[in-house]
């Protein structure tokens, strides 16, 4: 395979204070024979929280580390917080603040001695730093846990301490890559709160999620599928590429059901919600009677068949099934 070079003509200097947080252009990385990120584009606007949403192995992780200066893309351009992500890697490290899925604490210091030590990283003062680790840790609750090992710790505290980190230098700009991956829905909301705040005082939020519930609090959100984005939008607009209207269906044996139904041509998909199903519909009028017909044949129990207006999971898979079918029409 014949390797890119990568080149950038994108200013290297500091950009003036702009409405734009980060900018992409066709971004591609490159591992061997492997295309994990394939000609990505998107822009960030200051303030906005912008969520990355894809399955795993997508491109996800290695977008947001192209970004961050840690691995350098094969080829494009990017620039964050007005810094060229090729050739100014330091100048992007020093104004951002990065959360990665395994938090990066030392377990066997204390929460204090945590940020005293990437106080020390990023290189503030002694007392800046002190100021710094006293409010970080009291935005996040844990002033009052600030001498406990960390390592003693629940996962969510470990989790707001692994954001206190990232905030302690008072980045412009925030990555959260899987952030609360393991967390328990009551520390997944209240984390959610904290980014809203802080998304309230103008601080640029790109996070990635396989979670539908926590894409639909973010104000931007890119697919992206086999490291192509496949969709971009508000999530509210991404539910509008539906173009099937969605039923959902509750019979009483519902693996039964989903076999049956999933061998119907006039469906264009079928999964599994909850205690029932939802399939998509060309003719809801139609596919109503067929439904209830069809399991009625095979001594299958209805409940209920509901219309009902698409939800962010549906058309997830909507628009990855699509993105499938191209791949394979492409051969």
């Amino acid at each position: 395979m014949v390797m890119v070079q990568t080149t950038s003509t994108l200013p290297a200097t500091k950009a003036a204070p702009a409405a734009v947080a980060i900018e992409v252009r066709e971004l591609t990385k490159v591992f061997g024979s492997f295309r994990a990120v394939d000609g990505v584009s998107f822009t960030v606007r200051r303030g906005e929280i912008f969520g990355f949403l894809g399955p795993n192995g997508a491109g996800k992780s290695t977008t947001i580390r192209m970004l961050c200066g840690l691995i350098k893309p094969t080829a494009g351009q990017g620039m964050v917080a007005g810094w060229d992500i090729v050739h100014q890697t330091e100048e992007v490290k020093q104004h951002i603040g990065y959360m990665s899925q395994r938090f990066s604490l030392y377990e066997d210091l204390t929460a204090l001695e945590n940020l005293t030590f990437f106080g020390g990283i990023y290189g503030l003062s002694p007392e800046r730093l002190a100021s710094r680790a006293q409010e970080t840790l009291q935005q996040v609750g844990l002033w009052e846990r600030r001498q406990q090992i960390t390592g003693t710790l629940s996962l969510g505290l470990r989790q707001r301490l692994a954001l206190a980190s990232a905030l302690l230098h008072e980045p412009p700009i925030l990555f959260l890559d899987e952030p609360t991956s393991g967390v328990d829905p009551i520390s997944r909301r209240n984390f959610w709160d904290m980014i809203y705040g802080l998304a309230a005082q103008g601080v640029t939020i790109l996070v990635t999620t396989h979670y539908m519930e926590e894409a639909e609090f973010c104000d931007q959100l890119v697919l992206i599928y086999q490291g192509r984005i496949i969709a971009q939008g508000a999530p509210r607009d991404l539910k509008k590429t539906m173009p099937d209207t969605i039923l959902a269906v509750y019979p009483d044996r519902l693996g039964d059901s989903l076999d049956l139904l999933k061998q119907q041509p006039q469906f264009s998909e079928v999964a599994v919600f909850g205690d029932g199903l939802h399939l998509n519909a060309r003719s809801p009028e139609t596919a109503i009677a067929d439904v209830r017909s069809l399991l009625t044949a095979h001594g299958i129990a209805v409940r209920a068949i509901e219309r009902m207006q698409p939800t962010l999971e549906d058309a997830f898979i909507f628009l990855i099934e699509r993105a499938s079918n191209n791949n394979r029409e492409k051969g």
